[in-house]
Order: structure tokens, then C-alpha cells, then sequence
């Protein structure tokens, strides 16, 4: 396990020990956010406002709350529908070289971040926009790219742009231990009173954990009177990182055991969704920094261990640029899966139809 999670995880066990000193700060400082949400409402602060629909794939707090595989559904259902979608992404880590920069398929990790590279990549229809200021990305895209929708890409707190709708993404813990712990005293950037914008609540669990958290999801959420609903990711096959190779029996691949490795926001998920698709735990697994910058040697110094490598598909955009030829390394091939909902008698694909015909008709 690598140094940058035991550090991670550290630090967010002295947050929880001093969580009672902290609340206070917290206090203030979600008070300072919800003066800045204040302004942006008055007209106080610039706003670029899309002629087109817009909607916000953001979360309430940091973490891995799941936002590119809704991204990664949203785009998927753009295409089906014929429909021309325009990401805008901050890019985190990315240093592109001019801004706004459009993601290409062959654009270099480094310039364009995991994140969007893979989306590019698996959305060869889209247009992935990388600039940290996205009301620019937005008014350049509008006129250069001619969307038929815009996608913000952790954008619940970029109120720079207006958007139609807000999907918010929330943990399992964000309802529990987590709720309403703004930093420092928690993951939190805003209060919880922030959540009256959402427009929908999507929570990144399996249909079994949805529903033993049904009692926190009415006991915080009830008041908000918005549709929540569950997802996860589901393996359907595992693919060559430098190929076009889809393996959907990876009892082929790990028959002998595997090393796993990945830099994501939470690694413990990752473990248990891989160990469930191929049927055993992995024999290592290395655990590197959310958005880790992969070198040849963490790559080689892994395959010596003598074990096929099997990483995430934000892992795999880096380690393929990487282009090691000579080493084996595999990834899951992802589908995101809606499961049960609250509030609503709707799936989320029919939820979000039926919003789609409202946007278009306003």
C-alpha cells in the first residue's frame, strides 16, 4: 500500500478525533459559502447563462462520489438520443496547453487529466472541454462546438455558469457519520441547506446497501421532497490497456492470482468490486494518490511481482500513455447501473427522460 493513502487516511482520522474543536470553523465557513451562493443568485457575480440545457454533475463534498460514471451514462444517453454534448471539466492536475483545450483521443494525460481523457476516449462524439474557468469554456464552446447540451463536470459549486438542473451526489457516509461536517471539520464544502438546489440525489451504492440506508435517506433527505436514487458500477469485462482486447471471462487473466493497483478517492471500493467480478482478492494491491501521475518504474517495479496487473479505466488512460509494450496490464471495462430509488416510481434513465422533454419544452 502506498504512503499517500496512509497519510490520507490518517489525516481524516485526526479530523473525525477533533471534529468537536473544528465544528465551528465549519460553521463559518459554510456561512462564507452560502453568502458567496447568495450573490451569484442576486446578480451580483457574473454568470454565463447557456442557451442550451444545462446540467451539473457535482457532490457536496470531496471525494470519490461516483460523478464520472453518471458523466460517462449522461454521455452515452446523448448519443443514443443524436444529441451533440459538450463536457466542461476543470481538469484536475491537467496542464493543457492553451484554454480552453478540447480533449482529443489522442491527446497527452498529462495535458488533459485522467478524468476527461477517458471520457474523450469512450465518447468520441463529445466534446470534453478542459479550463478551470468554465463560464470562458462554456461562451467559447457555445459558439465554437454548437451544443445541444452542456455537461458540468463537478460543477455543484461553480455557480459561475447557470445550469437547469443539479444531480448531487452523495456517499453512504455523507448521510451518516458525514453529514453536514463542513471543512475542516469534515468533507463537506458547503451546509446542508446547499442541497435545496439539487434537483435529483444520486447515491453510489448497491442495491442491498441502498436499502439499509433507507432510513437516514428519508430521515435527512425527506425534506427536500426530490427523487433519490441509487447506482453502482458493474464489471462486464476486462480489456488489454494497450489494446482493443475484451476478455469477459477473467478467470483467463487472474486464474493464478493478480495484482491490483489504483489512485482513486476510494480505493476499499475499487478492492471490493474487482474481488467480486473475478471471484478472489487480489494477491497485492497497491494503493496510490487519487489522480497518481503513474512512471515505468511504480508500472515495472508491480509487474515484477510476476502477476498479471489489473487497474481502474482512470488508471489506465496514464499507464497507456506510458506505452510499456512488455508488460501485461489489464482493465474493467465499467457499466453504470441504476438501482432503487426513494421519492419517485421512476427509474432514473425514466426520471431523466421525462426532465429531458421538460428542459426542451421550457
Amino acid at each position: 500500500m502506498a504512503a499517500g493513502c496512509t497519510l490520507s487516511g490518517a489525516c481524516e482520522q485526526a479530523q473525525r478525533v477533533l471534529r468537536p474543536v473544528l465544528r465551528p470553523l465549519g460553521l463559518v465557513y459554510g456561512a462564507a459559502m452560502a453568502v458567496r451562493r447568495q450573490r451569484y443568485e442576486r446578480g451580483a457575480a457574473h454568470v454565463f447563462r447557456p442557451s442550451v440545457p444545462t446540467v451539473s454533475i457535482g457532490n457536496i463534498g470531496w471525494g470519490g462520489s461516483g460523478k464520472t460514471p453518471v458523466v460517462d451514462w449522461l454521455l452515452d444517453w446523448a448519443g443514443q438520443e443524436g444529441l451533440r454534448s459538450v463536457v466542461l471539466t476543470r481538469g484536475y492536475k491537467a496542464t493543457p496547453p492553451t484554454l480552453p483545450y478540447v480533449v482529443e483521443a489522442d491527446s497527452p494525460a498529462s495535458c488533459a487529466g485522467d478524468e476527461p481523457l477517458m471520457l474523450a476516449r469512450q465518447h468520441p462524439q463529445a466534446r470534453i472541454v478542459v479550463d478551470p474557468v468554465r463560464r470562458r469554456s462554456g461562451a467559447w464552446a457555445e459558439k465554437s462546438l454548437a451544443p445541444d447540451i452542456f455537461v458540468m463536470d463537478d460543477g455543484f459549486q461553480h455557480l459561475a455558469v447557470r445550469r437547469d438542473i443539479d444531480l448531487v451526489l452523495l456517499r453512504p457516509d455523507d448521510l451518516k457519520s458525514e453529514w453536514n461536517c463542513v471543512i475542516p471539520s469534515g468533507s463537506w464544502r458547503e451546509g446542508a441547506d446547499a442541497l435545496t438546489r439539487a434537483g435529483a440525489i444520486l447515491i453510489k451504492c448497491s442495491p442491498s446497501e441502498f436499502a439499509a440506508l433507507l432510513p437516514d435517506v428519508k430521515k435527512r433527505l425527506g425534506r427536500l421532497s426530490v427523487p433519490v436514487f441509487s447506482f453502482s458500477l458493474q464489471p462486464v469485462g476486462m480489456q488489454s490497456v494497450l489494446g482493443e482486447e475484451i476478455v469477459t471471462s477473467p478467470g483467463m487473466i487472474v486464474r493464478n492470482g493478480y495484482s491490483l493497483f489504483s489512485g482513486v478517492g476510494v480505493p476499499a471500493q475499487v478492492e471490493r468490486t474487482v474481488a467480486s467480478y473475478v471471484g478472489m482478492s487480489p494477491s497485492r494491491y497497491h494503493v496510490f494518490p487519487d489522480h497518481h501521475d503513474y512512471t515505468p518504474d511504480d508500472v515495472r517495479s508491480m509487474a515484477e511481482e510476476g502477476l498479471p496487473l489489473l487497474c481502474t479505466p482512470k488508471d489506465a488512460v496514464k499507464v497507456a500513455d506510458l506505452g510499456l509494450a512488455d508488460v501485461s496490464v489489464w482493465t474493467l471495462v465499467l457499466k453504470t447501473v441504476f438501482g432503487p430509488a426513494w421519492n419517485t416510481p421512476d427509474t432514473f434513465p425514466e426520471w431523466w427522460g421525462n426532465r429531458w422533454q421538460a428542459l426542451q419544452s421550457a
